[in-house]
């Protein structure tokens, strides 16, 4: 008795503690890039869910872009076929695309859809290729080649197969979703000319379309706290114009590379 009037008392005040948060933000869009052991945690998979309704609830309206590289990669391994990397980055090739539609679409997006609905939210999945919502090119990457070794040559460009980058969003499927009081969720899937698929890292979907969107707040799930300095300290706010810089001199590298430059489409 006494734990459940405590718990009572916490939820109170955790209410009271965000109600001008939820009166800056009511009718407003919040993008949010789903990732990190918040997807496989099914206690944090649940309270993700019942986070994003009460969003809804309270008058603000998320649009969830989710991953699953750790999924695609297991479907991979259980059908025996091998990654391929080059310089770091996967290369998708049809049958790697294939097991990436697969899982994006018809299996990671599908349970996350599934959750909410069951939890008492009203969430449709999509990919985007669905009303041409994400529209993509291949993605062409130049060799990390120092100059010395390449001469007078031009840099290498690397053929990283299906792999590709946002070209432009189509926000009016999502603006009706909104509208109609659904929760949209996106897989990273996009759309070339010819109809082909492309697949494209979620963070960069995510920043593309707060972009479109002019969505109030960008929000990153994931396992680290943010970008850290040479030191190793948390940099709690990096203006727009220093990441060229840092991701120059390697302060920002690796799979944090494309969450900053997310967040640099997000503010354009």
């Amino acid at each position: 008795m006494v734990k459940n009037v405590k718990e009572s008392i916490q939820k109170a005040k955790v209410l009271i503690d965000s109600l001008p948060y939820m009166q800056e933000f009511r009718h407003k869009t919040i993008v949010i890039k789903y990732g990190g052991h918040a997807m496989v945690d099914e206690h944090l998979k649940r309270q993700f869910a019942l986070d994003v309704i009460l969003l809804k609830q309270v008058g603000i309206n998320p649009v969830i872009v989710h991953g699953g590289g750790p999924q695609i990669n297991k479907l991979l391994d259980r059908l025996g076929i091998q990654p391929s990397y080059v310089e770091g980055m996967r290369v998708t090739d049809g049958e790697t695309m294939d097991v990436v539609e697969m899982v994006l679409v018809g299996k990671v997006n599908k349970e996350i859809v599934g959750l909410i609905n069951h939890c008492g939210g009203k969430a449709v999945g999509l990919s985007g290729r669905d009303g041409d919502l994400v529209c993509a090119r291949k993605l062409k990457v130049s060799s990390k080649k120092k100059v010395e070794e390449l001469g007078d040559a031009p840099p290498e460009l690397i053929d990283l197969g299906q792999v590709g980058e946002v070209t432009h969003i189509n926000p009016g499927v999502l603006e009706s979703l909104s509208r109609n009081d659904f929760i949209p969720v996106i897989a990273p899937v996009g759309v070339g000319d010819e109809g082909q698929a492309f697949n494209i890292n979620a963070d960069l979907v995510a920043g593309a379309i707060a972009g479109k969107l002019s969505a109030e707040k960008l929000i990153l799930l994931t396992d680290v706290p943010g970008v850290n300095d040479k030191n190793g300290q948390l940099i709690t706010t990096l203006p727009a114009g220093d990441l060229a810089e840092l991701i120059d001199d390697g302060t920002v590298e690796g799979g944090m590379i494309p969450k900053v430059r997310c967040c640099e489409d997000a503010l354009r």
